[in-house]
């Protein structure tokens, strides 16, 4: 069998660009979060109807697909990686899975999602209605997500990516609240809040009918208070959302796993802000 080809230099110089703007005070930020939302967006305009078409293609910045409702307020951050893109020379594409990528382990107790390189950038807009909403039924998302070869598991986990997120467009009263309590870290305190929010945190419509679903219902709570668990999940279902729409899958690509950062454990973390906390 050929030996894989190794990565490419260039995404060590990227990745540690990418620490630079992800890292806040020892935290993920708000533009850790944007990455981490805009990896989704590029590669959610797929599903099974499209083959190896569409997807993870860099339409989100080259058809400026962050411009529609369904992807704003994602033109900065599509900005700053697209001047990632050019200052690396690198494919706009990579860049969005990879900055994902890089985001979701930056952010303490985030996993190592294995990534890959070697994407061909399109600049023709994705159906944008593939995407998810704030507000969808949990039967819509079911199926939405189903169609795009994930199951109860994989959508229960793919959602807690909202652990780190902010809602700033699905009420601009409440503009800048985080999903949960935590957004700066990437822990399990997602799935409880949803169905307990704490005050200041702000719940959307989806999350509560997942919660709730016949289906994924079961799976969503069986991540509260499994922070392993569910780190494995996610890290299965993001690798393959990463992947969506283009062809061959990672058998064409690089794997460039390597040059991401370390993973924070999060207990390093709330030592550093409690530092009486025992040690576990």
């Amino acid at each position: 069998m050929a030996k894989s080809p190794a990565c490419p230099a260039v995404w060590t110089q990227v990745s540690s660009h990418l620490t630079g703007m992800f890292l806040s005070n020892g935290q993920c930020n708000d533009d850790a979060r944007a990455a981490i939302r805009a990896a989704f967006h590029d590669c959610g305009t797929w599903d099974n109807t499209q083959g190896e078409h569409g997807g993870c293609d860099g339409s989100l910045v080259l058809a400026q697909e962050y411009l529609l409702p369904q992807s704003q307020p994602l033109e900065d951050i599509s900005n700053k990686l697209l001047a990632v893109a050019q200052q690396f020379k690198v494919s706009v594409a990579d860049t969005l899975a990879f900055a994902g990528a890089h985001a979701i382990v930056t952010c303490p107790g985030g996993p190592t999602v294995q990534t890959f390189v070697g994407r061909k950038d399109n600049s023709t807009a994705g159906p944008v209605t593939l995407l998810p909403g704030a507000f969808d039924s949990g039967d819509s998302l079911f199926t939405l997500f189903e169609n795009k070869g994930f199951d109860k598991v994989d959508l229960a986990a793919l959602v807690g990516a909202h652990t780190s997120s902010k809602q700033f467009l699905v009420n601009t009263a409440d503009a800048g609240q985080s999903q949960d309590s935590t957004p700066g870290t990437w822990d399990v305190k997602f799935y409880s809040d949803t169905t307990n929010p704490p005050p200041g945190t702000f719940v959307f419509q989806s999350d509560i009918n997942l919660a709730n679903h016949p289906v994924v219902g079961p799976e969503f709570k069986g991540f509260v208070n499994g922070q392993g668990k569910w780190n494995g999940k996610f890290a299965d279902a993001m690798k393959r959302m990463l992947l969506l729409g283009v062809p061959g899958g990672s058998a064409n690509l690089i794997d460039c796993t390597n040059a991401l950062p370390k993973a924070t454990p999060l207990n390093k973390v709330k030592r550093q802000l409690n530092p009486f906390s025992p040690r576990n």
